[in-house]
């Protein structure tokens, strides 16, 4: 069928594949974007309430164009529907409830309907584009990719990655880090978000990922699995370190990543444009980790906490300021690698701290227990450090005890247990004082001393507690970061909950929680029984 448009039937054909293949898009969707305008340039020659459709072929470029109706006994609408007399005319033996098509003759695209066309095709186009630039990417994430500087705006640099458009933020770069137009740069692929505007696809250089990842081309051995990078922290175009294990005992992991002569991992530290990188053995014993991750600095001794996932480092006193590093970037990596808080103290500090946790449990078990000095010192020698420890111990651990025997034994223990029930009386009494209520003693998992701090925060009754979101209740408190100097800004703290000290469990906080809300339930229970026993 001729129409009026004016590109004859292979000048359709050509400009479809030629789109297609330039936008890297299925020819499909040309063909239904130029079908698209056409059906709106046709409803505005027609008129826009018909049900129009337009069909070109993707082979020869034939084109056809008709309107769909409806057939009805009685009509409501003129444009989508005829009743069975025109339909007859239309098509023989048509009956209510079918659908018949109406040809309709060619259209003249004017001006006006061109450029209307033109902007639907070329809007089609573009969703498409952008729909095959997020489904090519989506899944790349943790890639890395090469591309070409396009432009730097505001700080970030925008790269072409040849089929779409990347863009590494002012905090994803390299500090210092000069970038020209036209350049060709590795990054990664940090995440891709759809967008209304298209596919944004965030690009890093400073992510410990694109350190890995550079390693892993690098480093065969990295590549197939031999080697395993556990963990890496970096101080962007400053220092980097990593943590590695080899699977084959035959291999050596920082030898295999150092490479001859340091070949290797200077072609990493080339892209990293400078960047220091230690290389450090992996261990499962994090005391062990912590000392490689130290390295230069020598490590004395570790103390691991455990509950409040911090690690007490000891180094000679001429070490300190080696562990600790330049404005504190050695600590700081050793913490972000073993993903553990790391304090630093000198062989004199810990020795003071040793000395006066000494004096004062001794001085503790002196006035609680009623013993001398030499007893007293005798308990914390060998690891005393509470009464609950001396009442509750087994009563031959402690008569082992070089100089104790056996009643001395059961005399301490006794004693201990008449001084922890002293000291719960002494928490009674003020709980009371502060007006907690009897109810809230009957919480579980909550001491004397708990009540206490509930008292002194103002929380005093069932309904106090119930108030309460767990973290209110039991969120420790967030230790003070290490900050780069004193001039940096200091973060607001973190005060925690209000029971955050006593390492309550967030099980045992709900527990608490809800048996304070129980008796809410028991009155919302209770009222329709007391209305039905009314009525």
């Amino acid at each position: 069928m001729a129409t009026g448009v004016t590109a004859n039937r292979a000048e359709l054909i050509a400009i479809a594949n030629s789109v297609a293949s330039e936008k890297m898009i299925d020819k499909g969707i040309v063909i239904e974007a130029m079908e698209d305008a056409i059906q709106r340039a046709a409803r505005t020659r027609y008129g826009q309430e018909m049900d129009i459709r337009a069909k070109l072929d993707p082979n020869n470029g034939d084109l056809r164009l008709w309107r769909v109706v409806e057939v009805v006994e009685e009509v409501d609408d003129l444009y989508k529907q005829v009743d069975v007399a025109g339909a007859q005319k239309l098509q023989a033996g048509a009956k209510v409830g079918d659908y018949l098509v109406d040809p309709l003759p060619p259209i003249e695209f004017g001006r006006i309907q061109a450029q209307a066309a033109k902007q639907t095709i070329f809007q089609k186009v573009r969703d498409a584009e952008r729909e095959r630039q997020y489904e090519e990417f989506k899944d790349r994430a943790g890639e890395i990719i090469t591309g070409v500087v396009k432009r730097v705006e505001f700080g970030h640099i925008v790269v072409d990655l040849g089929r779409a458009e990347g863009v590494i933020r002012r905090d994803a770069q390299i500090p210092r880090e000069v970038v020209r137009v036209n350049d060709r740069i590795r990054s990664l692929i940090l995440k891709v978000v759809r967008e209304n505007r298209g596919p944004q696809i965030f690009l890093s250089r400073a992510h410990p990922d694109f350190m890995k990842k550079l390693f892993a081309q690098e480093v065969p051995e990295i590549y197939d699995g031999i080697i395993e990078i556990k963990a890496a922290a970096r101080d962007p175009g400053s220092r980097a370190k990593i943590g590695v294990i080899s699977h084959d005992s035959s291999i050596d992991p920082v030898g295999a990543c150092v490479g001859m002569k340091g070949s290797r991992v200077q072609a990493v530290v080339q892209e990293m444009q400078g960047e220091k990188i230690d290389i450090i053995p992996w261990s499962p014993d994090i005391a062990t980790f912590v000392v490689n991750a130290l390295q230069p600095a020598n490590v004395s001794r570790v103390i691991i906490d455990e509950e409040e996932e911090r690690i007490e480092v000891v180094v000679p006193d001429d070490m300190l300021s080696l562990a600790i590093g330049r404005r504190g970037q050695n600590v700081r990596l050793a913490s972000q690698l073993t993903a553990k808080a790391i304090d630093i103290m000198t062989e004199t500090d810990s020795s003071e701290k040793r000395q006066q946790d000494f004096v004062a449990r001794t001085e503790t078990f002196q006035n609680e227990l009623d013993v001398d000095e030499t007893l007293a010192q005798l308990l914390v020698a060998e690891g005393f450090t509470e009464l609950e420890e001396v009442a509750y111990v087994e009563l031959d651990e402690l008569a082992a005890i070089e100089g104790f025997d056996e009643d001395l034994a059961q005399e301490l223990q006794s004693r201990a247990a008449e001084a922890i029930e002293r000291r719960e009386q002494a928490n009674r009494d003020e709980r009371r004082a502060l007006g907690v209520e009897d109810a809230v003693a009957e919480l579980p998992h909550l001491t004397e001393v708990m009540l206490v701090t509930l008292g002194k925060a103002g929380i005093k009754t069932l309904d106090d507690i119930a108030d309460l979101a767990t973290d209110e209740l039991i969120e420790k408190k967030r230790a003070e970061p290490r900050r780069r100097n004193e001039d940096a800004p200091k973060r607001p703290e973190h005060k925690g909950g209000v029971l955050g000290e006593y390492g309550l469990t967030e099980e045992q906080g709900n527990e608490i929680i809800m048996a304070a809300r129980a008796h809410w339930f028991a009155d919302e229970e209770a009222a329709p029984a007391e209305e039905a026993s009314e009525a």
